[in-house]
């Protein structure tokens, strides 16, 4: 089953048994910088220096992609300059991860359940169904940083996302961050990647990374 990178993105973050989104905040971004990122890889939208434009307004046959798509036409329609990605992922992030968690439950790798938080509040949770997708992904991930098997172009954008939002306790728990770093860092700057797709990585990372901050700011304050 290939599933897109904002799905694999809302694997990692989605606790297997309560349904509850960990790291919530910024896996929100990341999923939202996940779906661009698939539309830059598969020649849909173009990044570069921080602005983005769609390349190809052609379906991909992904329904969540070409959801998101349709969106970024219209929403960068009649503009003489590309618009920002930071401005695109800040208002499409919340919708972003709505029709993620549904595309996985269409999917039937997870499971809607109702319950109320005290006792009051009706929430919806996303437990797992099926954990095999998820369980091959982290294989794949660990393969590529702990091992130092050669990652394809869309596993180094995961691990860019993954890196640039800081899920590293998301997708390897238990590994400290310091470990790891270098690994992701080697992994964005890879040679084995085409260069408009590396560049296009670079931007997501960077975008994602002051993203991060802020939201990190804003939080504490």
């Amino acid at each position: 089953m290939t599933v897109t990178l904002a799905e694999e993105i809302m694997l990692l973050s989605l606790d297997d048994e309560s349904g509850a989104a960990k790291e919530r905040q910024s896996a929100a971004w990341a999923v939202a910088g996940g779906i661009l990122l698939d539309l830059v890889l598969a020649g849909r939208v173009g990044v570069e220096g921080g602005r983005l434009w769609v390349a190809d307004p052609t379906p991909t046959d992904v329904p969540l992609l070409d959801e998101r798509l349709r969106a970024i036409e219209a929403w960068t329609a009649g503009r003489k300059q590309a618009r920002k990605v930071a401005q695109w992922l800040t208002k499409d992030h919340p919708k972003a991860v709505k029709a993620t968690v549904e595309s996985l439950r269409g999917r039937g790798l997870v499971r809607a359940e109702q319950r109320k938080v005290l006792g009051l509040f009706p929430v919806t949770r996303y437990p797992e169904a099926d954990g095999s997708v998820e369980r091959e992904l982290r294989d794949r991930l660990r393969a590529v940083v702990l091992d130092g098997a050669e990652p394809d172009e869309r596993t180094a954008g995961l691990l860019a996302l993954v890196h640039g939002a800081k899920l590293h306790r998301l997708a390897f728990p238990g590994v400290p961050r310091k470990q790891i770093a270098p690994r992701l860092d080697g992994i964005t700057d890879g040679q084995g990647v085409a260069e408009g797709v590396r560049k296009a990585i670079r931007d997501m990372q960077s975008t994602m990374a002051s993203i991060t901050v802020v939201t990190v700011v804003a939080a504490g304050s």
